[in-house]
């Protein structure tokens, strides 16, 4: 079978024929989509646009519904308080981090949610190791957390900004697997997720938050300079799946460029890793029988 690049096609076929059951294939890893990383893998043999041949409002009426599950299970996880789970968003400028975590988490109780947003550090911070600031935003055992980027920043735009020199950030990914390892330990139940845009998405993004008022204030130049470090951004996730992918936090590689079928993926991803903790409403402390309200 001849293997086409996505761009070979007009935008308007791409849509059409990567959420069909036509058979043709646009990327080497198209018919692994979503996938569990557990091998080494090359971002390019992964189609940002696929869709698995679901539809729309079906599929984003199903992401609902395991949205209302989630919020159950984020009572059980506070009754219980012997879990954490911290949601890990990654990707690009525009890939969906801040909407994928709105649409996961609406039906939970905002009470029990805890997020982090890391940027630049400030002095106190540069004046610790750069997991000090983070492992501090750890969500509390019953709550749910998501990091919209996260340490990961260190071993990414340090690396292509050259902010530290490549003996530190090398350093990294070994500290990284080993800071999550002793998470997982300790009942955070990590689960990481790389949104994975393609390059002409992000631009159409980019044009409409430029076209609406209302998104004016999304836009930045800063993504217009990391855009243009576009390739070694690729290369340096690329290294960041296979390096930090271990046992006990796999990444899950989301295909990002349509925003229903990316919340679908990762909210089946967190309802199906919550459900495995196979928590049970907590039973008395005493013995209710014998309690009466007066």
């Amino acid at each position: 079978m001849v293997v086409l690049p996505r761009w070979a096609l007009p935008q308007e076929l791409r849509r059409i024929f990567l959420c069909g059951s036509s058979g043709l294939r646009l990327s080497r890893g198209v018919n692994t989509q979503p996938f569990i990383i557990k091998r080494k893998i090359r971002l390019a043999d992964f189609d940002p646009d696929y869709c698995g041949g679901l539809e729309k409002e079906e599929t984003k009426s199903k992401t609902d519904k395991l949205g209302q599950r989630i919020g159950d299970l984020q009572d059980l996880l506070y009754a219980n308080s012997r879990h954490a789970v911290l949601l890990i968003l990654q990707g690009m400028d525009a890939s969906g981090k801040d909407g994928s975590a709105r649409s996961v988490l609406k039906h939970v109780n905002p009470l029990g949610v805890e997020t982090a947003n890391f940027k630049v550090p400030s002095s106190e911070e540069r004046a610790h190791d750069y997991l000090w600031r983070v492992h501090k935003a750890v969500p509390r055992l019953g709550n749910i957390g998501v990091f919209n980027r996260s340490y990961y920043e260190a071993v990414l735009a340090e690396r292509i900004m050259k902010i530290v020199p490549k003996k530190v950030w090398a350093g990294r990914y070994d500290q990284i697997v080993n800071f999550e390892r002793m998470l997982v330990e300790n009942n955070v139940l990590l689960l990481k997720f790389y949104l994975h845009i393609s390059k002409e998405e992000q631009a159409e993004r980019f044009r409409e938050r430029l076209a609406n008022p209302h998104k004016y204030w999304k836009f930045s130049h800063a993504d217009l300079h990391t855009r243009r470090h576009w390739k070694d951004y690729i290369h340096a996730y690329e290294d960041v799946l296979n390096k930090t992918n271990h046992k006990l936090a796999r990444w899950h590689l989301v295909p990002a460029d349509r925003n229903w079928y990316r919340d679908h993926v990762i909210a089946r991803a967190v309802v199906r890793a919550m459900e495995g903790l196979n928590m049970k409403w907590p039973k008395p402390k005493e013995d209710v029988s014998k309690i009466r309200i007066r």
